[in-house]
């Protein structure tokens, strides 16, 4: 596939209510999906913008944000924006209403297949899927200091939240003795031919070293084994060399803007 079938492919599969299958609540602004989810979390999502111009997105932002206000609940919110879009005048309406961007990363897809590649292993290091609740807390808690987020019970009661609804979210992780190294989320699209992998995370005295890889392979092999043909991932510089070495291309960027009561 080239590229700008693969982007058509990302924009008609994935930019749907398929993108949030976790979702508490979905309202409605114009294209705007107005997510909700557990947790005091608000998403913003679009397969697009209708055409509008810079002063109706101006009023969608201000009107979302304005949404979200309402809800007492609600303690942050991600606007979720992709690089290829036409968006005249969001950046700007998105920063007057007090959201700041975060990092760009980019989207990364691909065939499944070329990742299900063989990777040895540092000595002592294997892979696993894991289920149990003290695995997930354990794993949680490594992505958050990778991460360099405040540790905290929220993120693993998410994903415990996830397990519990049994929606298809795989979660595979590398250990050493015990410890584990690395980890990453494998997320079949019901209804598409995608499967995303999220969340990859490496100890930093552990890079370099192959594990990454090996726990993107192995959740390559579990896609393909539920029928899916293509991988989705919103990547960092530290992972999209990695991707590209394997077959998947930047087809574009994305960048959350963030909001905080």
């Amino acid at each position: 596939m080239t590229i700008d079938e693969l982007l058509a492919a990302y924009d008609q599969q994935l930019r749907t209510d398929a993108e949030t299958p976790s979702a508490v609540a979905v309202g409605r602004l114009g294209p705007l999906r107005l997510v909700t989810f557990a947790g005091g979390r608000g998403f913003v999502t679009y397969q697009n913008l209708a055409g509008a111009g810079a002063d109706t997105i101006a009023h969608w932002v201000a009107e979302v944000l304005e949404f979200y206000r309402a809800d007492p609940e609600i303690v942050r919110v991600e606007w979720k924006t992709r690089g290829h879009d036409h968006a005249p005048g969001l950046h700007e309406a998105l920063l007057a209403n007090g959201f700041e961007p975060d990092e760009t990363e980019s989207v990364m897809i691909g065939d499944a297949g070329a990742l299900d590649v063989d990777v040895p292993l540092p000595p002592g290091v294997c892979l696993r899927r894991v289920t149990d609740e003290p695995d997930i807390r354990a794993m949680s808690a490594m992505q958050d200091e990778v991460f360099g987020s405040h540790a905290s019970d929220g993120n693993a009661e998410a994903i415990l939240r996830r397990v519990a609804r049994d929606d298809g979210m795989e979660l595979w992780v590398a250990e050493h003795r015990g410890v584990i190294v690395s980890a990453g989320r494998l997320e079949p699209v019901p209804g598409t031919e995608f499967a995303g992998i999220w969340g990859g995370a490496t100890r930093a005295q552990w890079r370099g070293r192959g594990i990454y890889r090996a726990v993107t392979a192995a959740r390559a092999r579990a896609a393909i084994a539920l029928g899916k043909t293509l991988i989705h991932s919103d990547s960092t510089e530290y992972s999209r060399p990695i991707l590209e070495r394997y077959g998947l291309v930047r087809v574009s960027t994305t960048t959350p803007y963030r909001w905080r009561r």
